[in-house]
């Protein structure tokens, strides 16, 4: 099991940030091996909300369901994957600091096939990945270059 943690101080408001990265749709924007991403669900995002992601990664693309299992506005998120080639659990943690919000992004993926077998090689790409996109998700946002979902 590969577990993760990345923290990133963003020079913008908490619930701004807060308001983004809840929004899985927002993926593909700042994350590297996401190609597409969409809500499933209607409503408000909360609790129960859904989306579904194609990401690329390998040289595969694959398709996976979100489900946001906690909704703590403005300070933290979870989501898990119901459906893909992993098993994910993923929790963002935001902070209001004098230079801005500390996201800190905590969690851990199952692999499971082939991705099992090159486990450790997988871990350091997705790390090398983690702290690009990270840096990606800091600049979008400081210098207000996002499109809204």
């Amino acid at each position: 099991m590969y577990k993760f943690e990345q923290t990133v101080l963003i020079n913008r408001p908490q619930q701004e940030v807060f308001d983004y990265l809840a929004d899985l749709s927002n993926g593909p924007q700042w994350q590297s091996s996401a190609v597409s991403a969409e809500r499933t669900s209607e409503g408000p995002i909360g609790v129960g909300s859904t989306w579904r992601r194609t990401t690329r990664a390998l040289g595969r693309t694959s398709d996976a369901e979100y489900e946001c299992t906690s909704y703590d506005p403005p300070d933290e998120f979870s989501i898990k994957s119901l459906r893909g080639p992993t098993s994910t659990d993923i929790t963002y943690s935001l902070k209001s600091t004098e230079g801005g919000t500390q996201v800190s992004i905590t969690g851990q993926i199952e692999f499971r096939g082939l991705l099992k077998l090159m486990e450790g090689w997988v871990s350091k790409q997705a790390d090398r990945l983690l702290v690009e996109d990270t840096n990606t998700l800091k600049r979008l946002l400081e210098e207000g270059d996002v499109a809204a979902s």
